[in-house]
């Protein structure tokens, strides 16, 4: 399993970084498409969304990230569209009214925990390449390392209710994980980022990497499945790599704006 795991970072990585790094912006907004295409259908697979609504709400992912790249002033009204348009589709394509809310429940969460998140991975791109790169360096530091310290050491459960082989000496291995990657990455691609503005973006990553993992982790347990799909031998799906950044885009976004670093 762990060389698997190895084999599939050694394979991505590289090919990640260069397409995010040196390839106009209009491909990065195909991957992030791409992924939230596959990560949104992950999801509705996972609370078996019907095949109407799991296509809707696919299609409305995939417009709602073309508008945030191309007209971002209307990006409001088109997830509020977006949502009123899936609400409608259940309304007309099954005429019994139970269970109505359960149906477009998954349905508008799935559209708003992945394409609408994934918009502030864009609105990152726009400030600069190397904070995307930031952003999933140190949210996978974070994971790598809270997996290691956490299988290592890691007695006291942190919240078995959600995720049973989740530790507290894991989740104080994503806090230095994040710290120990943004300080690495400040060296290597941001130098003119201060210590003290990298020290409060690795503590709030390695933290919101800790909820992000946690979220999914409930959602896959209500759901009933060990990982949201097998899409990536010896890692899961698609979905299982970003949630932690899902969850630390916006806070990264935020980050830079708070600390001066960027303008909204």
């Amino acid at each position: 399993m762990h060389l698997k795991r190895l084999i599939v970072a050694a394979v991505l990585l590289p090919l990640i970084y260069v397409s995010i790094m040196y390839l106009p912006s209009g491909y990065f907004l195909f991957l992030v498409v791409f992924l939230s295409l596959i990560a949104t259908s992950e999801f509705y697979s996972m609370y078996h969304v019907e095949r109407i609504l799991k296509y809707a709400g696919i299609l409305f992912g995939v417009f709602i990230l073309c508008v945030s790249s191309m007209a971002k002033d209307y990006l409001p009204d088109t997830i509020i569209l977006s949502v009123m348009a899936i609400i409608g589709i259940r309304l007309f394509s099954k005429k019994n009214p139970l269970s109505s809310l359960s149906d477009i429940s998954p349905s508008v969460l799935g559209l708003l925990y992945i394409p609408v998140l994934f918009t502030f991975q864009m609105k990152i791109r726009e400030i600069g390449p190397e904070w995307v790169i930031f952003l999933y360096a140190s949210v996978w530091s974070s994971d790598t390392m809270a997996y290691y310290i956490g299988k290592g050491i890691g007695k006291r459960k942190l919240y078995a209710e959600v995720s049973p082989h989740k530790t507290v000496a894991g989740a104080a291995g994503s806090l230095i994980g994040g710290i120990l990657a943004v300080f690495i990455l400040k060296a290597i691609l941001l130098p003119l980022l201060t210590v003290s503005a990298a020290l409060i973006i690795g503590v709030m990553i390695g933290i919101i990497s800790i909820i992000g993992d946690l979220v999914e982790s409930m959602f896959k347990r209500d759901a009933g499945v060990k990982d949201s799909s097998t899409l990536i031998p010896g890692h899961g799906g698609i979905l299982d790599k970003i949630d932690g950044a899902l969850f630390a885009g916006p806070v990264l976004y935020w980050m830079l704006i708070i600390l001066g670093i960027t303008e909204r």
